[in-house]
């Protein structure tokens, strides 16, 4: 099993396939350029799972510095295949991403789930991590006429 950072073209086209269980709009002719693009502009970072040489899960996330908690890894996207769940894919790969975090003097790890998202949710509580806050939005798009 490995556990990898992912940044060359090929390494970003591997997780398509996972990913977008998770973002279906997602299309695979432009995951690559749009991943790439987050990278330039955002600092986004792709970490995959391999297993048996497939991937088994992926994880999108970013180093911030915030007023109120310092520096932090915040987790975008986090997905295990739907067809290898309950083998503890997801928990090896929170744990990277903990101890990346963690030699990145990181305070915290953070990451929203959707309300929908029960059984994600089950997994969170179980891995240790709690929800301490609400997340409100608004769409900025004008409202269709």
């Amino acid at each position: 099993m490995i556990i990898e950072q992912v940044d060359t073209d090929a390494g970003i086209a591997s997780t398509f396939d996972v990913m977008v269980q998770l973002r279906p709009s997602l299309e695979r002719a432009a995951y690559v350029w749009r991943v790439r693009e987050l990278m330039q502009s955002d600092g986004f970072c792709l970490a995959r799972l391999v297993d048996e040489g497939e991937v088994r899960a992926v994880a999108g996330y970013r180093i911030m510095d915030m007023l109120y908690c310092g520096r932090l890894l915040y987790v975008d996207d986090f997905v295990t295949d739907a067809r290898v769940r309950s083998r503890g894919y997801g928990a090896r790969l929170l744990d990277w991403l903990k101890e990346t975090g963690r030699a990145q003097g990181c305070s915290e790890l953070q990451l929203i789930s959707r309300v929908v998202r029960e059984q994600a949710h089950r997994f969170y509580f179980r891995e240790g991590l709690g929800i301490e806050c609400f997340q409100f939005r608004t769409s900025l798009l004008p409202s269709p006429a």
